[in-house]
């Protein structure tokens, strides 16, 4: 599929995706009108607000009462006022532009590599809905400094407060990314027509269960070793000399730990167990995710392969999280809310993009190093034959 057929699509899912989640901003103002909680609950109207937030133009409380004037209205007033509004709006304006910048290079070497033809779209459409996950956490991430200087914050621990910027808006997003993806790969369904040939690499079964092997032990040094909390722990603890950089830690665990468990000290092994069961699922997902990648790409390249792992990453990350709110409904039924029955949605992704790409790549370099030793060993024998005929024969 050419970059020309696989630009509409793409450019089309990116905009739906930024304008979506800027009307989700917008909306905040609608949780606000009189009535609005009479309607929704209190508490619904609540969640609902702290989902759409990090996407809302609305001045915060961080910020409307931080800046230390305000005029009558409620607003900021003055110079410093002004100026601390100014850095908000520009922290927004980067966060919605960089959707769109992060998730249209992403999702078009996904749809030129994995054009949703006969078999390849439901593959097609949850990898783009995890890329579009990943450009939003991106783009959350490089607004965040501006965000936190609009606060009157930024030389007070920048790096744990950029760690804690950085996961905001991830339930609205995982909505709104899969309504993009739906409308990318609807598009690209009208776009691939005509584009001729897509070929499928025939790759041996052991080859790409090895490949997939790799990359899966990759994942899992993150989701079972780092993550493990004695270990996360001291990952937390890194420390270094110097000003507002000197606490890395919160920073390190967002960046490397899929996930987080410790023994089963208090707690029945059985439900230890099925908690467990939830990180299996996950690792169960990125093998069979990297197994038929091959054989579902038209080019297995180092790029495809480890975009690709980045998305069976996230896509593993979402089906274990949704086992454990299923598992919390269960023990606790409807007593917590929207936000403590989804805190758990899209955390890891930051994780899930450099431990995917290196999973992914991994996997690539295995595939072509065991195909190209299966190839010279098929040269060998085939020499070896010709060299000793009654061999083959007896």
């Amino acid at each position: 599929m050419t970059y020309g057929r696989a630009a509409a699509p793409v450019v089309a899912g990116g905009l739906l995706l930024t304008l979506l989640l800027w009307w989700a901003g917008a909306s905040v103002n609608a949780l606000h009108l009189q009535g609005t909680a009479d309607v929704l609950g209190g508490r619904v109207a609540a969640d609902l607000q702290h989902w759409l937030s990090p996407w809302s133009f609305d001045l915060p409380d961080a910020v409307r009462w931080g800046t230390g004037s305000v005029d009558g209205s409620g607003g900021p007033a003055g110079t410093n006022g002004s100026r601390y509004l100014s850095l908000y709006e520009t922290a927004m304006q980067i966060r919605l532009t960089a959707v769109f910048a992060f998730f249209v290079p992403g999702a078009l070497l996904l749809v030129r590599r994995l054009p949703p033809v006969k078999g390849r779209t439901p593959a097609t459409l949850l990898a783009v809905w995890a890329w579009g996950m990943v450009a939003g956490t991106l783009a959350v991430t490089v607004s965040a400094p501006w965000l936190i200087a609009a606060q009157g914050r930024g030389s007070f621990r920048f790096l744990p407060q950029l760690a804690g910027e950085m996961t905001a808006g991830r339930q609205i997003l995982a909505l709104t990314s899969l309504v993009a993806a739906a409308v990318t790969v609807l598009v690209a369904r009208v776009t691939v027509k005509g584009a001729g040939e897509l070929p499928r690499a025939s790759v041996p079964a052991g080859v790409s269960r090895l490949s997939a092997t790799v990359g899966t032990c990759v994942v899992a040094l993150s989701l079972v070793v780092l993550s493990y909390q004695s270990v996360a722990a001291e990952i937390q603890g890194v420390r270094l000399s110097g000003g507002m950089l000197s606490e890395p830690g919160d920073l390190l665990r967002q960046w490397l730990l899929l996930g987080g468990w410790a023994g089963p000290a208090g707690t029945p092994i059985d439900r230890w167990l099925l908690r467990r069961a939830a990180d299996a699922l996950l690792l169960l997902v990125v093998w069979f995710g990297l197994r038929w990648l091959p054989t579902l790409l038209t080019r297995a390249s180092v790029p495809a392969m480890a975009a690709g792992a980045v998305c069976a990453t996230v896509v593993g990350l979402l089906a274990s999280q949704l086992t454990q709110i299923a598992l919390d409904a269960a023990d606790a039924g409807m007593r917590w809310g929207l936000i403590q029955m989804t805190s758990v949605i899209g955390t890891g992704v930051p994780a899930a993009l450099v431990v995917g790409s290196v999973a992914g790549a991994a996997a690539a370099v295995t595939l072509r190093l065991t195909a190209v030793r299966t190839a010279a060993s098929g040269s060998t024998g085939v020499g070896a034959a010709d060299a000793h005929p009654t061999a083959t024969g007896a």
